[in-house]
């Protein structure tokens, strides 16, 4: 069975998805997207020699190095592949659902999961309010991961200049309200294939704002009451996504759902729990491909009916 690997060479994850999906087929293969050419109409994609359309099976791991709303395009492209009838794990166009935050943040709101006090808006003066009514208040981009390229803000003077500057970069102003984190910790809920897998916590250590391990971030064992569970299911449900990581918050107020990963952790996963994630993935790839277990989206292309979010808010069995 040739199956390829979506990432990014070097790449920890990346690497160690190709090495395990390498020693249990013989046929190993990490593929690039920057280096991949699609040609239209015939549907071959090509990389390094290899005609993607002839696998068995892509996963995506990385879809890039960094984030951008470049690797929408490198999904489109993955997308056609799909759509033609080649397993991808995630389908591409279910990552596109939550590779944007704005798209992600959209749909965990239509599915009524909570979330932070958030504002969306192109307008400084609007934006300005926000920060006001919230008294602190952290600016995402709507394409980062690992707090890259968050900037906290708090009412005061020179507000509207630092907001002024922070959107000459930013047309879409992302604003959402800073929460405290019981016990200075976040934590990444897993599933493979719609079932619940793990959970680990991400603590801060070094007075951080926010506990991504890039700012000094640890990851813990966590042991979630099941209420968080399944909220988090509930959240991971509506894009039937294969492997997945919902990012939680746990605050006075109750939990908050920060994000649903497009890709998830294996460090994480590895280093609290010792389950190796590649493994189990691979596992569930090749059961979806033996047409076995049928759960999550098991790599195919959903099916569209207006509006787009109704076909994916059933949990996952």
């Amino acid at each position: 069975m040739r199956i390829g690997v979506v990432g990014t060479k070097g790449g920890w994850s990346s690497e160690l998805l190709a090495d395990t999906v390498g020693s249990a087929t013989g046929h190993r293969l990490l593929i690039e997207m920057d280096k991949v050419r699609l040609d239209l109409p015939s549907g071959r994609c090509m990389y390094e020699g290899t005609d993607l359309s002839t696998l068995d099976a892509l996963i995506i791991k990385k879809i890039g190095a960094w984030y951008s709303p470049d690797l929408l395009d490198r999904l489109e492209m993955l997308r056609l592949l799909n759509e033609r009838g080649l397993p991808v794990f995630s389908a591409p166009l279910r990552v596109l659902r939550v590779l944007d935050r704005l798209s992600c943040t959209i749909t965990l709101q239509s599915g009524d999961i909570p979330m932070p006090p958030t504002t969306i808006t192109e307008d400084v003066d609007h934006a300005v309010q926000a920060v006001r009514d919230y008294g602190r208040a952290v600016f995402k981009p709507l394409y980062s991961t690992k707090a890259r390229g968050m900037t906290i803000m708090e009412d005061g003077p020179g507000l509207r200049e630092q907001i002024a500057a922070y959107k000459a970069d930013h047309s879409i102003l992302y604003i959402q309200k800073t929460i405290e984190l019981e016990g200075g910790q976040d934590l990444g809920v897993v599933f493979l294939g719609g079932r619940y897998l793990t959970t680990y916590a991400r603590c801060r250590t070094n007075g951080s704002w926010n506990t991504t391990t890039v700012n000094g971030g640890k990851y813990a064992a966590f042991e979630p009451p099941t209420e968080i569970i399944d909220m988090a299911r509930r959240a991971q449900a509506l894009f039937g996504l294969d492997f997945t990581c919902v990012d939680v918050a746990l605050t006075a107020s109750g939990p908050y759902v920060f994000e649903v990963s497009a890709f998830g952790g294996f460090r994480g996963i590895l280093e609290t729990s010792g389950l190796d994630a590649a493994q189990l993935l691979l596992e569930h790839v090749q059961r979806c491909l033996a047409g076995g277990a049928q759960s999550g989206g098991c790599g195919s292309a959903p099916t569209i009916t207006p509006p787009l979010v109704s076909t994916r808010m059933e949990p996952a069995a």
